[in-house]
């Protein structure tokens, strides 16, 4: 039941893509963010790789000038991410669990078997107070070593509910999900969520997902803003995220 008003972070990442494929600053990333704010995204996620090959460390420095909503910076702990967030200081920090040279996100934490370095590294952006998120499978059983870790928050790994919305295995796949959403909230766990969510799919999860804090999403929003516009975009997402939203 969708009672509480989810938050729109819109991560910017394909933002720095489509300027690096010009080598200029076209468009301009700190301008972007500034304007997906003024339009009512309530924050702005980066995930820098250590190839730079959209997000930039630098970008990082400057966008958190500008960020005045949630920041949230999302990536793989190495040392060099580690050291990053420190410095930058953002509402958020969510963990995910893809090795360097990965694409794109495709699967959340094994919370058994990184056990000790979660719960290091969560350790020190806690003391740091940047709320940590850990990126995570619809699979209840990596929450209780989570919930020993410290992580305030999980993020949800969505891909899968997004691959079978258009499919009679929707509410079986979703399932999985609310499961796992009940079960951080009974632990003290909030939710977020992320990962191939769109105009389509979006309220649909909201809907039936309990208690979902926050939605990350780049990708789709920014293929929607070509199409309509960023400004409408913004506010179509938004509009989803209401708990009264009917399509």
């Amino acid at each position: 039941s969708h009672m509480i008003q989810t938050k729109l972070s819109v991560n910017i990442n394909k933002w720095a893509t489509l300027r690096n494929a010009r080598g200029g600053n076209n468009p301009n990333l700190v301008e972007a963010a500034k304007k997906i704010q003024s339009f009512g995204a309530q924050g702005i996620t980066v995930h820098p790789r250590p190839d730079e090959r959209h997000i930039r460390y630098a970008d990082v420095e400057d966008l958190k000038k500008v960020v005045h909503t949630e920041f949230n910076i999302e990536g793989y702990p190495n040392d060099e991410f580690i050291e990053l967030v420190l410095h930058n200081k953002p509402t958020q920090v969510t963990l995910v669990p893809d090795p360097p040279g990965a694409l794109t996100s495709s699967f959340g934490w094994n919370t058994i078997d990184h056990f000790e370095r979660l719960k290091d590294v969560v350790a020190l952006f806690k003391k740091a107070e940047i709320r940590t998120s850990v990126f995570l499978d619809p699979n209840p059983d990596m929450l209780a070593p989570l919930a020993e870790i410290g992580a305030d928050r999980i993020e949800l790994y969505t891909e899968s509910y997004a691959q079978a919305y258009s499919t009679e295995h929707r509410d079986e796949v979703l399932e999985g999900f609310v499961n796992t959403a009940k079960k951080a909230t009974t632990l003290g766990i909030g939710i977020n969520a992320g990962h191939d969510l769109d105009l389509e799919n979006l309220h649909y999860f909201l809907k039936n997902v309990p208690e979902v804090l926050e939605v990350s999403i780049g990708h789709a929003l920014i293929c929607d803003a070509i199409q309509f516009g960023l400004q409408n975009v913004v506010q179509m997402y938004k509009a989803r995220c209401q708990p009264e939203y009917s399509l």
